[in-house]
């Protein structure tokens, strides 16, 4: 098998004596989608800034295809890209504008090629020359994951990619975001409050719970072996009564 893409090991985030992520270890593999789960305060956006070095660890390692962010954050991080909702692309630059840009910043080969790929890819060809900040949300979110796709990365993270979106639109994304992890060379770690939709996407989910991961697994199987209906009835089960760390997934 070859080395995974993203490998973290007893990642740790305190903020005095309050611990957000707590001695978290996992990989992603490459072509695989990794659901990151758990409740508003579980750790999970906190865990990605990590993975982007945006936050400094309190302790632990992160490395992005074997090269470790803490000592060569520059280039773990050109092998990564990053997309969510809540981080929209400046509104008043046009499509093309922000993807040359972010483009120019990663330093993209043939960049104005790889550009009318994306513009092909996501639907976006007619939207080319208008200004971000007018877009539908579904617009906006397939715009950021064209800016996510530009270096063709081995990591992309999503936070909430499909949040607020419609269910066609939604089902638009996912379907994206499939084909990139079936196609190309690297992982994906994603996070969502829609268990239907991790359900049919991921290939592995990580439950969080007070920064600790409780539970992994297969989406389609874990709710079985704790005897659970569904996905979602497991996640508000760990919810309210949380289990020791690492119970299953080895059940």
């Amino acid at each position: 098998m070859s080395d995974p893409v993203l490998s973290v090991s007893d990642l740790s985030k305190r903020y005095g004596e309050t611990p957000a992520v707590d001695g978290v270890s996992f990989t992603v593999a490459r072509n695989e989608i990794v659901g990151l789960l758990g409740p508003n305060g579980a750790g999970k956006t906190t865990t990605i800034n990590m993975i982007l070095g945006v936050l400094a660890p309190s302790a632990g390692r992160i490395l992005i295809d074997g090269v470790d962010v803490a000592r060569r954050r520059r280039e773990a991080l050109a092998r990564t890209n990053f997309a969510a909702v809540y981080a929209p692309l400046p509104g008043n630059l046009t499509v093309y504008q922000n993807l040359r840009i972010f483009g120019l910043i990663y330093a993209v080969p043939a960049l104005r090629q790889r550009i009318e790929v994306l513009l092909d890819q996501f639907g976006l060809r007619e939207l080319r020359n208008m200004k971000c900040g007018v877009l539908s949300s579904g617009e906006q979110t397939r715009v950021a994951l064209a800016k996510a796709m530009l270096n063709r990365p081995h990591l992309l993270l999503l936070d909430e990619p499909t949040a607020s979106l419609d269910p066609s639109v939604a089902q638009e994304i996912r379907a994206l975001i499939q084909e990139f992890a079936r196609r190309e060379a690297g992982g994906v770690l994603w996070t969502s409050h829609n268990m239907y939709e991790v359900a049919e996407v991921c290939d592995r989910v990580l439950f969080l719970s007070r920064g600790r991961i409780l539970l992994e697994g297969d989406p389609r199987s874990l709710p079985r072996q704790h005897g659970r209906r569904s996905l979602e009835e497991l996640f508000i089960a760990l919810a309210r009564e949380p289990l020791a760390p690492r119970v299953a997934g080895h059940a």
